[in-house]
């Protein structure tokens, strides 16, 4: 009796497994489609609830901020924390912005003023709080004591002694010169602020930490 011969080629042989390939393969698409979809829903929940980035259009706020530069706002920090004096912050144009120029949905400035405080104007071009110098650490030596009064219309324009109502901050540019801010269209309430500028991203030359 002559054995039997196996008269299947190699490639038939190979089938059952590559059949089984197909299977693996549609198996690995799911995950890589589910895995972009979470990544993109974690992406906008990110952007909604907790960090959102700005690029700087104006020299308000320079030396520390220059126009082109990108940062990185932390939404939730005070949802977390109170307010503090020197945090830079973003935060939704005040109906009462009138400057020259073409509205933005956005404005970047240095908290100066807390609530209840009283802020007001040295001779020498210094800001007082409560009649107290305030130590301006975060200008640069050239830019201390260079703050201007606002249009003399103004109550907020520090001409004279203005005290900031409950829940509101009084707001200024670090480029005192020029920079429309609280000093033209008053102080802002909390419920304004998008969040704290944290980071600086761009350009790498400059990231920074604030």
């Amino acid at each position: 009796m002559t054995s039997p011969t196996n008269d299947l080629s190699p490639a038939h042989r190979r089938g059952p497994r590559h059949a089984a390939a197909s299977p693996r393969k549609a198996h690995w698409l799911r995950e890589l489609v589910i895995v972009v979809v979470v990544a993109v829903v974690v992406a906008v929940l990110l952007r909604i609830f907790v960090v959102q980035t700005f690029t700087i259009p104006s020299g308000s706020m320079m030396p520390t901020l220059d126009i082109g530069d990108r940062i990185v706002v932390d939404k939730l920090a005070y949802d977390l924390h109170g307010v503090g004096r020197g945090d830079i912050v973003v935060f939704a144009r005040p109906p009462g912005e009138d400057c020259a120029g073409p509205p933005v949905a956005d404005l970047v400035k240095r908290v100066i003023g807390l609530p209840g405080e009283t802020i007001s104007l040295s001779k020498n071009g210094d800001v007082l709080i409560n009649g107290k110098q305030l130590d301006e650490t975060w200008l640069p030596e050239s830019q201390q004591g260079t703050t201007y009064p606002g249009p003399s219309q103004n109550a907020y324009s520090l001409g004279q002694p203005y005290k900031i109502p409950a829940n509101h901050y009084f707001m200024m540019g670090d480029n005192r010169g020029d920079s429309c801010d609280s000093r033209f269209w008053g102080p802002i309430p909390k419920s304004l602020m998008v969040g704290k500028v944290d980071l600086r991203i761009w350009p790498l030359s400059r990231f920074h930490f604030f």
